[in-house]
């Protein structure tokens, strides 16, 4: 699933040790979409890699595309909305490579159409 619009919130980064001693960190972001009635979505990054490589920043218009998950903790549910998408709206595509002076130009398409038919009657393959 993905969902447009402008980062309003940037929670503070959470991190600890698993049980098995590995490093984790999390990092939460608010959403609000330009909807007729905007709605707001509470999002994670997990791992200090995707945090770093997406850099989210406040004010900043986004395209999140995420994943839902709801996991049980002491007879009470949680939604968990992971992102591992991030796009900036409006990003800039890279520029396009300029044309040598002497590159050689490709010719028109033929714009008549190709005949099928001639040739062999057995052969129904165009080819």
């Amino acid at each position: 699933m993905e969902l447009s619009g402008k980062i309003i919130a940037v929670l503070p980064a959470r991190e600890g040790v698993s049980r098995t001693g590995n490093p984790w960190k999390t990092q939460e972001y608010v959403l609000e979409t330009h909807d007729q009635y905007p709605r707001k979505m509470c999002f994670n990054l997990f791992g200090a890699d995707k945090i770093d490589q997406f850099n989210i920043q406040l004010g900043e218009e986004l395209t999140v595309s995420f994943d839902i998950d709801c996991r049980q903790w002491q007879d009470r549910w949680f939604n968990d909305i992971r992102a591992w998408k991030v796009e900036r709206v409006g990003a800039q595509a890279p520029a396009a490579q300029p044309v040598p002076e002497n590159a050689v130009p490709f010719p028109p398409a033929s714009t008549a159409p190709v005949d099928f038919t001639a040739g062999d009657e057995k052969d129904d393959l165009p080819f």
